[in-house]
């Protein structure tokens, strides 16, 4: 391709796309044609001149045609028309978003492009020979520009902003800037210039057109009339020329308060009522005074003008009140009706409103006191009273004094409270007061008595006051001295006279008010020991003599004197054991046993002790053994054949005790005349079908079973040899008039053996078990 061609070209892009005739004028052209290597005649290598055209591409955005959008046309003066030449696009986008005719050269965009998501692509083109698939220019890199268009309107970072300003702010006063942002080329055309107008808001609010601020436009704007504002702001791009884009946003504007209103009263005068009980400190009403400023401004304080002595007004803080309150205790009888004036201020002032203007008011307070049954008043509170301890029970402590405070003055009585004298020590006089005691006080058990004593009004006894009373007992000398501890004293075999071996101290329970001083000693004629009194309330205890043996005294008891110094004066006799003790040459106990004296044969006192014991314990092994053969030998129940008392069996069958009825009937116990003879036991199973019956004996004929049981129980009862456990004695006497007369052989002048009891089998199952014992024995068996 020649110069002219290539020129041609670049003449026909403008009318293929106007806004890239710009780059591609001869002068941006710079070497267009690059030299290419080749054989020329003679097969001489010779440089042939680059045939790329191009410097960069423009491509407008949101391309909207229905076929591939034309980029551009790639050419090589290598190319000769004749189909040989391959045109090759790679990069970004080469392919999906940028495709190539490979032998024409023309490019394509495929898609839609957006300049806000990617404004400029990087590829690079070759030629490649069809037939050798040789590179016939070098990889050259190329730009696609995209053109931007007013595609995107401005936009507000939030839907709504808010903001405030003080209210009676001057014009002009910035309130808030707001500012939009346009996603399209600031640096092409105006698409991306705002401009700011108001379209809500006037005329209180101007916006700046050029960086979206916002100002005070209107003067003296109250806070008390209006406190919020909305404000409509609009952002246009393409400057604001008709055809822009444009997004809006509402700025909430709200008036802050400044103090620029004084508190006021609504009413100047007010009546407060008050009972003369009202403790001190206590809220007897309330006044407010209003401010229409909000927060810390709107912040008051109560005073009273002048002060007062009788009362007190302190602001509320959560309610911004003034609460009166009493200062002294309100008397009825003594003055009914106060007045005062009270001034309300603001606490923190603004000194632009200052002038001109009163930040404070006065209003006029009358307070009334109201009588009331007021309970009665001690003249003291608490009452502290000294009494001795030697007091007896009986004497006079103290007095209390109450009275009633109204005009009228009833009587009161007095009492104690006895939760506070649980030991009753204490009776007041219901009608004076006074205290005295009922039992004698001992100042070393309490030393101090704390009681109530009650005031009652005796017209109205739900007006109580009660007051401490405070009791110290005074102390007497009534205790004497003693030991302040046990001590352990020893004295050593080898001592020398005058040694120490002992120092002791005393405790008095007293306490006098000059201190303690304690005499201590002991009886003159001890041949032993000696005291020596430190004036200290200490003595040391010395050794009289030398040479003490264990053998002649295992032990001392020294009795020692302590007597005081307070009036009267009291002493004691404590006695200090000394034990004598073995000791090494530097005076270190070893022991304290006493030591054992020998005896002519030999037998120590330990041996002749252990010997003794040895006795004792045989001769208890003695008695013992000769108690329990004699509780061996002991009488059994039948003594003889004329004991009245029968032969007790034992069946081995136990019954269930007082509960069980299967085995005998209890009513037929208790009354055996009423025993049928037919009833057989509960407990086992008849042999017989039917049994064998026998008439009732006669029933009045028991009297003598009376007597001869009523006999043996004082027997038995009168018996020391009877056991000290309750026993059974079993009686089988069945009295006169039993068909099968008596079974016991007691009276029987036939032994056992000459005895036929053969008829006992034919008696039937109530005597089966009583056969089967004499039938089956033999004569020469006992029973």
């Amino acid at each position: 391709m020649t110069a002219t061609q290539l020129l041609l070209l670049l003449s026909m892009l403008p009318l293929l796309w106007p806004t890239a005739a710009l780059p591609f004028m001869p002068g941006n052209i710079g070497e267009v044609f690059g030299l290419s290597a080749g054989k020329g005649d003679g097969g001489t290598l010779h440089r042939s001149k680059r045939g790329w055209m191009w410097n960069q591409f423009f491509l407008m955005e949101e391309y909207t045609g229905t076929d591939h959008q034309y980029v551009g046309k790639l050419h090589s003066n290598m190319d000769k028309d004749d189909g040989n030449v391959k045109y090759v696009l790679t990069g970004e986008g080469a392919g999906s978003l940028f495709i190539i005719d490979e032998k024409s050269g023309d490019i394509h965009a495929t898609k839609r492009l957006d300049r806000e998501e990617k404004a400029m692509y990087t590829l690079h083109a070759k030629v490649i020979d069809r037939r050798t698939n040789r590179e016939m220019e070098a990889d050259t890199e190329f730009n696609i520009k995209i053109h931007d268009i007013n595609d995107n309107e401005p936009k507000f970072a939030k839907e709504i902003f808010f903001a405030s300003v003080p209210e009676m702010s001057e014009v002009g006063t910035s309130v808030a800037t707001v500012t939009a942002n346009d996603a399209d080329d600031q640096t092409y055309g105006n698409s991306a210039r705002l401009v700011y107008s108001i379209l809500q808001g006037q005329p209180y609010f101007s916006v700046d057109s050029e960086n979206g601020t916002i100002k005070t436009a209107l003067p003296g704007m109250d806070r008390e009339v209006k406190e919020n504002y909305q404000v409509v702001i609009q952002a246009k791009d393409m400057a604001g020329q008709m055809g822009g884009l444009s997004g809006t946003t509402t700025v909430s504007i709200t008036l802050s308060d400044v103090n620029d209103s004084p508190p006021r009263f609504a009413n100047h005068s007010f009546r407060v009522t008050a009972v003369e009980s009202t403790e001190v400190g206590g809220a007897i009403g309330r006044i407010k005074a209003d401010d229409p400023d909000i927060g810390r401004n709107a912040e008051m304080d109560y005073s009273i003008v002048g002060g007062h002595d009788m009362f007190n007004i302190i602001t509320d803080q959560s309610t911004q009140e003034g609460v009166l309150v009493v200062r002294k205790a309100l008397d009825y009888e003594d003055k009914r009706d106060y007045e005062f004036r009270v001034e309300v201020r603001n606490t923190y002032l603004d000194a632009r409103f200052v002038h001109g203007l009163q930040f404070k008011d006065y209003a006029t307070i009358r307070v009334t006191v109201e009588d009331v049954d007021e309970p009665p008043v001690f003249t003291r509170n608490p009452y502290v009273i000294e009494v001795h301890e030697d007091t007896a029970a009986g004497s006079f402590v103290g007095v209390v004094s109450a009275r009633d405070p109204d005009a009228e003055n009833k009587p009161v009585k007095y009492s104690i409270d006895r939760h506070t004298d649980l030991e009753r020590l204490f009776n007041i006089d219901s009608v004076n007061g006074s205290i005295t005691t009922l039992k004698a006080l001992d100042r070393e058990m309490s030393r101090w008595h704390n009681i109530s004593v009650v005031a009652t009004e005796i017209n109205n006894p739900r007006q109580t006051t009660r007051v401490p009373v405070f009791i110290k007992v005074l102390d007497v000398n009534d205790n004497a001295p003693e030991f302040a501890m046990s001590y352990d004293t020893f004295v050593c075999e080898n001592v020398k006279a005058g040694q120490l071996i002992q120092t002791i101290s005393a405790v008095d329970t007293d306490e006098p008010l000059v201190g303690h001083k304690f005499v201590f000693s002991i009886a003159p004629a001890n041949p032993n020991f000696t005291i020596v009194d430190r004036e200290d309330n200490t003595a040391n205890i010395l050794t009289r003599r030398g040479g003490f043996r264990r053998r002649e005294m295992s032990m001392y008891f020294l009795p020692v004197v302590i007597s005081d110094n307070d009036y009267p004066i009291q002493s004691s006799t404590s006695t200090l054991v000394v034990r004598v003790c073995a000791c090494d040459s530097r005076g270190n106990m070893q022991t304290c046993n006493p030591e054992v004296l020998p005896f002519s044969d030999g037998l120590t006192t330990g041996a002749l002790v252990a010997i003794l014991l040895c006795v004792v314990i045989l001769l208890m092994i003695v008695v013992l053994f000769a108690a329990l053969r004699r509780q061996r030998k002991k009488e059994p129940l039948i003594i003889s054949k004329e004991d009245v008392r029968d032969n007790v069996v034992s069946y081995n069958d136990e019954g269930g005790g007082e509960e069980d009825t299967q085995a005998f009937d209890i009513g037929t116990l208790r009354h055996p005349e009423a025993m049928d003879a037919n009833k057989m036991r509960r407990d086992i199973i008849p042999e017989m079908l039917f049994p064998y019956r026998r008439s009732s004996p006669a029933k009045d004929h028991n009297g003598d079973v009376r007597d001869f049981i009523n006999g043996r129980l004082q027997d038995n009862d009168s018996d020391p040899t009877a056991p000290p456990y309750d026993s059974l004695a079993t009686y089988a006497y069945e009295g006169c008039g039993s068909l099968a007369e008596s079974l016991s052989s007691l009276e029987s002048g036939a032994t056992e053996g000459d005895q036929d009891y053969d008829y006992l089998t034919s008696w039937g199952p109530p005597f089966k078990k009583l056969a089967e014992m004499y039938v089956a024995k033999s004569p020469d068996r006992e029973t």
